[in-house]
């Protein structure tokens, strides 16, 4: 199943026309941990991008490959300090908060097997307090910064599965509008397709969704596996 770090790359690779290649990465079998995956993500989770124009330079970590993009093509990333600035803020906030909160209530609200009220409650009040935030900056605002930015494209994917977390999205009219703005981009539509057609023949079992979890040290020296989606290989500058 795609994630939502996972799409982040693609969108920007489609709001900027840039010629790429996808490949899923399919964790049912293992293959983000193989040794070819392995040998370019020590992580052994995705997104990861190989840019073929650069001598194939290898990034991963989707805030960092946005800021890849961004200084490669000279879009979505303005130029000034001072306006490149609040961008930093924002997808640090993104990368730091709205994603590992968020994932953690999906978690505890869709996958743990029993569950547990405590973190329930602690994700669930987390998640409105980031949409909150979010919300009051976007208050007269058309996107989270100056202009339609990288910042937009980190934080989209998250708040698009707010029903995931069951989030009244309509608490936050400030939010809900962004989010239907950036939902309506046509590169933001063909991002999701393009990605979806990729992955239509993978197949996600109860016991394939089981590796998302449970990961320890061990998982890395053994080379068990981990989360997938698609790796985007940018092929031009």
């Amino acid at each position: 199943a795609s994630t939502m770090n996972g799409w982040k790359p693609v969108i920007f690779l489609e709001e900027a026309g840039v010629d790429y290649d996808l490949t899923h990465i399919d964790f049912a079998s293992r293959q983000q941990k193989s040794p070819e995956y392995i040998a370019i993500n020590t992580n052994g989770r995705i997104p990861t991008i190989i840019d073929k124009s650069n001598n194939n330079f290898v990034v991963f970590e989707s805030g960092a490959i946005l800021l890849y993009l961004g200084e490669k093509t000279g879009q979505f990333l303005p130029g000034g300090l001072r306006q490149r600035v609040p961008v930093f803020e924002w997808l640090m906030w993104q990368m730091g908060g709205l994603g590992p909160m968020l994932g953690q209530n999906h978690h505890f609200n869709r996958y743990a097997p029993d569950a547990v009220p405590y973190a329930i409650k602690r994700y669930s009040d987390e998640t409105l307090r980031l949409y909150a935030v979010l919300d009051q900056r976007l208050t007269g605002r058309a996107f989270i910064c100056e202009e339609y930015s990288i910042a937009d494209m980190a934080c989209y994917p998250w708040v698009s599965r707010f029903e995931w977390h069951k989030t009244d999205i309509d608490r936050f009219p400030e939010a809900k509008r962004w989010y239907q703005a950036i939902r309506s981009r046509p590169a933001v539509q063909a991002a999701y397709h393009r990605a979806k057609e990729v992955r239509a023949s993978a197949t996600v079992t109860p016991e394939s969704s089981k590796i998302l979890f449970g990961q320890t040290d061990a998982t890395v020296r053994q080379g068990a596996t981990a989360p997938s989606n698609q790796a985007a290989d940018p092929a031009k500058d």
